[in-house]
């Protein structure tokens, strides 16, 4: 990441064509990896791979370190015995358009629960899995959470509302098969990912991990480890959340909701919990974007009485401290939104690159900071985010003068790096703007697949602050994995240095 010039591309796992309702790790990511490979790319950046929550987003986990079981390929568990491709083909997991959670949780875990009653719960490997405690926390959680008819912890009876240790030993004892159930998920997750990725790095492709930095509320987390970590009391209700003073976008500001940290309390054991999550991650991931990086220098809460942002207050994060013992982590800090001087502090204290967005460089302010003349080597660069409209439905939605300035501005950046413009319509407009990303310094360019592939407003993944079936749900098909892109991706990357391939020819 740091002596070479390489690209990847954004695709979210559950994106991946499938007949299992959503992308797994099965047959098509490694069909995915293949085709990386044979494009010169060396990054598959991909989204949390944490179990989704509310809304279905991943950002809203349950479970800060547990894994998305959801992903688990079912033919795979096929050819160890435990399901047949007929009780597979029998349940109705959702189409290929997108991606139906409710059928994924009506219809998922119970082929993965059929699986684990032909599984050998004492096979060496597996006690040992669970032994380790790694899950511990996820697998009781998520005992209970069946058991009380899936109400968050909050709404639980007494005896568990509040975690307690005995508590917890005595429940597992006495639901140990569903707690081992839990723990198998993970267990299975973790096997097929780790061949993934071991399948990936024969390849030359190593993957990027995402990291939010909030937790839900509902979470093992919070009902965990409490005032421990979160400004919560000591009936674990939040005194405030997280949320994003009013802008230019909004009078009101953003209201996320979630518990914040309580950063001075969990300073004195050296930010154990905070350790454990990224290094937890670090085993996963090649490269970890933590997102929302600004938080660690200063972060706004909000009363958690508020209806929205408006009374919030900006308050101290662990600055560069946090990260004196992680300065050599191969990190990529998401530090987009409000900027001020503690950040741009922070961000060269640790030296991790920041990320540029192709989307809203054009604008016709020549210090714009997007602007690919404006930044240096140490950025990975981007058309958009995973938060944005696809790069075609922003340029289809810009129109007179906005227009105007934006091929402007696009034609002078295309000139100022040698890149020839085509701006007879969106889609060229958008195959400029990925080319002018290649041809960028940054060292790292990263396309989501949406906009390699032209994309408009139907493709958004997600529309911040709302639920909605359309958020996280969206589908690629293997036609979309055509040659026409790959040669497109063969000859960009060789041209601007990116080509992974033909360096070791």
């Amino acid at each position: 990441m740091k002596n070479d010039r390489i690209y990847g591309i954004l695709l979210p796992v559950t994106c991946l064509p499938s007949d299992e309702g959503i992308g797994t790790l099965g047959s098509e990511a490694y069909r995915f990896v293949d085709y990386l490979n044979e494009c010169g790319a060396s990054i598959w950046q991909v989204l949390p791979l944490n179990p989704t929550g509310f809304g279905d987003s991943p950002y809203q986990s349950c479970c800060s370190n547990a894994l998305n079981y959801y992903l688990i390929d079912l033919k795979l568990l096929c050819n160890e015995g435990l399901l047949s491709r007929e009780e597979i083909s029998s349940s109705d997991l959702g189409g290929a358009e997108r991606v139906d959670y409710g059928k994924q949780f009506s219809n998922k875990i119970p082929l993965l629960r059929k699986a684990f009653s032909r599984f050998d719960k004492n096979a060496e490997e597996f006690r040992a899995f669970v032994e380790s405690g790694k899950f511990s926390d996820f697998s009781l959680f998520m005992s209970l959470k069946c058991a009380l008819s899936h109400k968050p912890w909050f709404e639980w009876e007494e005896t568990y509302r509040c975690y307690a240790e005995d508590t917890a030993k005595k429940y597992i004892r006495e639901h140990d098969e569903e707690y081992l159930f839990w723990q198998f998920t993970q267990y299975v997750f973790l096997r097929q990912w780790n061949e993934l990725r071991s399948y990936a790095h024969e390849k030359g492709v190593r993957i990027m991990g995402d990291l939010p930095l909030y937790v839900g509320y509902d979470s093992v987390d919070v009902w965990k480890y409490g005032d421990e970590v979160f400004k919560v009391d000591k009936n674990r209700c939040p005194s405030v959340v997280a949320g994003c003073p009013p802008d230019a976008f909004s009078d009101d500001g953003q209201l996320w909701g979630n518990p914040v940290y309580d950063w001075e309390k969990m300073k004195a054991d050296g930010w154990k919990w905070w350790n454990h999550r990224i290094d937890s991650c670090m085993q996963l991931y090649d490269i970890l974007r933590i997102d929302h990086f600004r938080g660690f220098d200063r972060y706004y809460e909000v009363p958690a009485s508020d209806r929205n942002a408006r009374g919030g207050r900006w308050c101290d994060g662990p600055k560069e401290e946090f990260f004196k013992d992680k300065k050599e982590y191969a990190i990529v800090a998401e530090d987009l939104g409000v900027l001020d001087e503690g950040v741009a502090r922070l961000m060269k204290n640790v030296g991790y690159p920041g990320m540029k967005i192709m989307e809203f460089a054009f604008d016709g302010n020549p210090e714009n900071e997007h602007k690919p003349t404006n930044y240096t080597e140490n950025f990975v660069c981007y058309t958009g985010t995973h938060d944005n409209m696809p790069l075609r439905g922003y340029i289809d939605e810009l129109s007179g003068e906005s227009m105007e300035v934006y091929k402007r501005d696009l034609l002078s950046q295309c000139s100022a790096l040698g890149v020839t413009a085509d701006l007879t319509d969106s889609v060229s407009i958008c195959k400029s703007v990925v080319v002018l990303a290649f041809a960028s310094i940054a060292k790292m360019t990263v396309i989501p697949l949406w906009d390699l592939l032209a994309m408009g407003k139907e493709a958004r993944i997600n529309f911040p602050a709302t639920v909605s079936a359309d958020n996280w749900s969206l589908r690629f098909k293997r036609e979309d994995f055509s040659d026409g892109l790959k040669e497109f991706l063969m000859e960009v990357s060789k041209k601007y240095g990116r080509n992974q391939k033909s360096k070791k020819e």
